[in-house]
């Protein structure tokens, strides 16, 4: 008799939830036919540029400093779809900017340049955690699937990026760390603190997604990120004294590179195009650069090693999506 009895309580247990599953999936089909936005969800990875604009950067020459240097992004995100036109998301995006005085000024029309006598250069990697809001310029449907089969939105957030600037030492090829060398003397007395490696930024830009298919689409998004330091590039204030550095070559030779003959990236020559510096800024005629450049004051403490003390350093994200549109309904096993 309990064998019997177990028995005919297994296919109602089973109908109970076949019944209960119904109603969930008949409830979110009755909403779409009522023309309700039914809430859905989508994680994506993306590829694509990134560029800074800062200090070997300047702000001045927008296309040069997005294309001479730009590097690479990569990130993920999830995002949720709250209503038609709102939605918001949670990305990690890993990238490398970087900047040479070199490169952005080896043109006869900037080789005459204090930028191009000053010769730095860095790379920085970020990692940044960013939660953002998007709004859609054109709305969604009911569902997902029922996307338009284009769409356009804008975004903004909150970031929280980590980065930490190098640069090339010329004495053994290696990519040092700048901000525990102090190269504007920070941390010694009369300068300023060492400057923050975890820093806030603020992510806006626009996006165009297109759709594949009902569970994927593609996007590509343009985004700009306003910080609040000017050390993503390690220059910033003055010239330190070369006396803080005396026993540290290092520090030495990564905080003041004027008076090197190399673009050290490169191994370029810089001699000539100094020639012409010394001739259009100081009016010297002469056959050693280098002895002569020291000689003006050029880099001397006290003198700007940074030309934009009003201006943060910045970057900007130019990145390719694809999202998978993550199901969100309910569905029932085949009883078998």
């Amino acid at each position: 008799m309990r064998r019997k009895f177990e028995f005919k309580r297994v296919p109602g247990a089973l109908a109970l939830i076949f019944t209960f599953g119904l109603l969930l999936a008949g409830k979110e089909t009755q909403a779409q036919s009522r023309g309700i936005f039914v809430p859905y969800s989508t994680a994506g990875f993306g590829i694509g540029t990134s560029s800074y604009f800062g200090d070997m950067a300047p702000y001045r020459r927008p296309l040069a400093s997005m294309f001479k240097m730009v590097r690479w992004s990569i990130g993920g995100n999830y995002t949720r779809h709250f209503t038609p036109r709102l939605g918001a998301r949670a990305s990690f995006t890993y990238a490398r900017i970087a900047g040479d005085d070199y490169i952005m000024n080896r043109d006869s029309k900037h080789e005459s340049s204090v930028f191009y006598a000053r010769n730095l250069h860095f790379r920085n990697d970020l990692k940044e955690f960013s939660v953002q809001g998007i709004f859609k310029l054109i709305p969604d449907n009911r569902s997902y699937d029922r996307r338009p089969q284009f769409g356009a939105y804008l975004f903004a957030g909150v970031a929280l990026t980590a980065h930490n600037p190098k640069a090339l030492d010329s004495l053994d090829g290696d990519w040092v760390k700048l901000q525990p060398l102090g190269t504007e003397g920070q941390g010694n007395e009369g300068y300023a603190k060492p400057y923050s490696l975890v820093q806030f930024a603020i992510p806006m830009g626009i996006g165009l997604r297109y759709k594949i298919n009902s569970r994927f689409d593609i996007s590509a998004e343009l985004g700009f990120r306003k910080t609040f330091t000017d050390y993503l590039d390690d220059v910033a204030g003055n010239y330190a004294d070369p006396a803080l550095f005396a026993d540290d070559p290092l520090a030495m030779t990564v905080s003041s590179r004027s008076t090197n003959p190399i673009a050290v990236r490169k191994g370029a020559d810089r001699t000539e195009a100094l020639k012409k510096f010394l001739q259009v800024n100081y009016q010297i005629d002469t056959n050693d650069p280098i002895a002569a450049l020291a000689a003006t004051g050029y880099g001397s403490p006290g003198t700007p090693r940074g030309y934009s003390p009003t201006l943060k350093d910045n970057y900007l994200f130019g990145m390719i999506h694809i999202n998978y549109m993550l199901p969100s309904q309910i569905k029932c096993p085949p009883l078998k």
